[in-house]
């Protein structure tokens, strides 16, 4: 077995401690003492979108929930009690929903192959192809088709963050809680505001507001 790989991670461990140690002596007493992070970040589990990284963030900046495509799913226990836990205990100010160019889990969407238990999370991301079809299905380009297939999912995620009670109990409390939909450019480095974004009960459609307690 080979585990040179294994253990250059042990070591590169080390090195990014000493190098946060020679910028700052008391860098991880720092972070030992909580986070306050203002920021939650929903985003794929894709290897090459580090949170982060993409926005120059440090320790403690980012509180972070990754899964395939970036979902926000109304029956997942996971994103909702992240959600949960960064809206009414840390008191996060921004909610950044982040999709990115090339997602394979929106690709497998695209496509009728079958990928054992990953299709019951997919087909959540198909349902939004469904809602979108009439202008989707116009789009004869398949690259383009691929990355407004992105967007679009994105940006119903968004809105599907502003649907949760979670979200509109703290909104109805008048806490300061902006959502946002981003997608990143693997290939540039660069983020694309989709311009959807959420602030109060009052921007939701009647049918999704909740009676709120």
């Amino acid at each position: 077995m080979n585990l040179n790989f294994y253990k250059s991670l042990i070591e590169n461990n080390k090195e990014w401690v000493q190098s946060k140690l020679d910028g700052d002596p008391e860098f991880f007493k720092k972070l030992e003492k909580g986070q306050q992070p203002p920021l939650l970040w929903i985003g794929c589990s894709d290897s090459r979108v580090p949170a982060n990284e993409i926005i120059g963030g440090q320790p403690g900046e980012v509180f972070v929930h990754r899964n395939i495509a970036n979902m926000v799913v109304h029956s997942d226990m996971n994103m909702l009690s992240v959600l949960d836990y960064a809206v009414n205990v840390l008191k996060i100010k921004h909610i950044i929903v982040c999709g990115h160019y090339g997602c394979g889990g929106v690709k497998a969407a695209l496509g009728s192959k079958s990928y054992g238990l990953a299709d019951n999370w997919i087909r959540h991301i198909r349902d939004v192809y469904r809602q979108h079809q009439d202008s989707l299905g116009t789009i004869k380009d398949e690259s383009e088709l691929f990355d407004r297939f992105v967007e679009f999912n994105t940006m119903e995620q968004v809105y599907n963050l502003a649907k949760t009670s979670i979200v509109q109990n703290a909104w109805e409390r008048g806490q300061n809680l902006y959502l946002h939909g981003w997608v990143y450019g693997v290939g540039t480095g660069i983020v694309k505001d989709l311009n959807v974004n959420f602030e109060c009960n009052s921007q939701l459609e009647e049918f999704y507001k909740l009676g709120v307690v």
